[in-house]
């Protein structure tokens, strides 16, 4: 009997290359990195110009790793200019999808939203619980395309039908044209919200009906300002986190933007968690300023508390010059109060009392 022991070594040589461009070693958070989007991986790219992050109806960053573009919701990271300072790029503080990645500036111009003027339809590919009334949702798109909507502008979405009448709000996607293959909604749900009820009812699977009108497109980026202030209330601000995308994700750009969020309580503030990471990540540049309306008083709530008025602007440095735009976004008794009815072109309200002009004030 002859026995014969054959061994037999396999050494696997894994070589990993990391290339850093000059105007990306700067970078102190990800230059050049992966950070995660829901179901796809992609690479964290800093642009060397503001016209490197122009994204295409085919979905691609220019100058985009192929590897960003692969695969439905893959996404191409176009942010913080280089200077960022959060730890991570994408996942901070454990928020699912877009709510916990950076700024992304990924802008195109207007006409390109993948929705045209007549309703299509949209699968509903996801759902996150954030708080106890708030809901992340993702769309589906086809595969390699991005929803192409410029900077402002928001989508309608047809929620079923009540009375007889179709329901139709405006949505702004707290995602990016950088996410290939879906789009994201942060939606709050309210107890007799016909909209919001309509999507919070709906089933993996199901779709809803979207289309975009030139009516949907707001003031554009950029803003030609060097401060901006930022009124909001309540599901208000998701065109201002669609904004400060493309304010804190250009390379070059140093506009500081002050926001100041109305709520009832802490538990009705909606992005608070990402709007607190970037704010952190972007130190002088982007300040965030709570006021609750109806916090209990024996809370351990430290901020402001009653309503926007003209004290708090003031106490932070909203001041009516020629380098200040103000953005407001809320409820009608919240433009009322601030700056006059938002179809009216006539400013009144606080802002008006304040100094500041019709033309420095833009009501969403």
């Amino acid at each position: 009997r002859v026995r014969v022991r054959v061994r037999v070594r396999v050494r696997v040589r894994v070589r990993v290359r990391v290339r850093v461009r000059a105007w990306a070693r700067a970078s102190l958070a990800s230059a050049v990195g992966f950070g995660r989007s829901g179901s796809g991986w992609g690479r964290v790219q800093v642009p060397s110009s503001p016209y490197h992050h122009h994204v295409g109806r085919r979905g691609a960053a220019a100058g985009a790793h192929p590897e960003a573009v692969a695969g439905r919701g893959a996404v191409t990271l176009v942010g913080g200019g280089g200077r960022m300072a959060m730890a991570t790029a994408a996942g901070a503080g454990g928020l699912p999808g877009s709510l916990g990645g950076p700024p992304v500036a990924a802008l195109v111009p207007p006409g390109e939203c993948i929705f045209g003027e007549e309703f299509a339809a949209a699968p509903l590919l996801s759902r996150e619980v954030i708080t106890h009334d708030t809901r992340l949702l993702r769309f589906g798109l086809p595969a390699g395309k991005n929803l192409g909507l410029s900077t402002c502008a928001c989508i309608l979405l047809k929620c079923g039908e009540a009375d007889g009448e179709p329901v139709v709000r405006p949505y702004t996607p707290v995602s990016t044209n950088a996410l290939t293959g879906a789009f994201e909604l942060l939606v709050k749900v309210y107890p007799d919200g016909k909209a919001s009820g309509f999507l919070d009812r709906m089933a993996i699977g199901d779709e809803v009906e979207c289309k975009h009108i030139p009516f949907n497109v707001k003031i554009q980026y950029p803003f030609g300002k060097k401060k901006l202030v930022m009124l909001v209330g309540g599901t208000g601000v998701t065109p201002m986190v669609q904004a400060l995308h493309a304010v804190l994700g250009t390379p070059g750009d140093e506009t500081e933007v002050t926001m100041v969020c109305g709520n009832r309580s802490q538990r009705d503030m909606l992005g608070r968690e990402m709007l607190r990471n970037w704010e952190r990540g972007f130190p002088g540049r982007l300040r965030v300023v709570d006021v609750l309306s109806a916090e209990p008083e024996d809370s351990d709530w430290a901020g402001a508390r009653g309503f926007i008025s003209r004290e708090i602007l003031e106490a932070h440095g909203c001041l009516p010059d020629d380098d200040t735009m103000v953005f407001v976004c809320g409820p009608p008794p919240m433009y009322n109060a601030l700056c006059g009815p938002r179809d009216a072109k006539e400013l009144t309200g606080v802002l008006a009392a304040m100094g500041f002009s019709a033309e420095q004030v833009f009501k969403f």
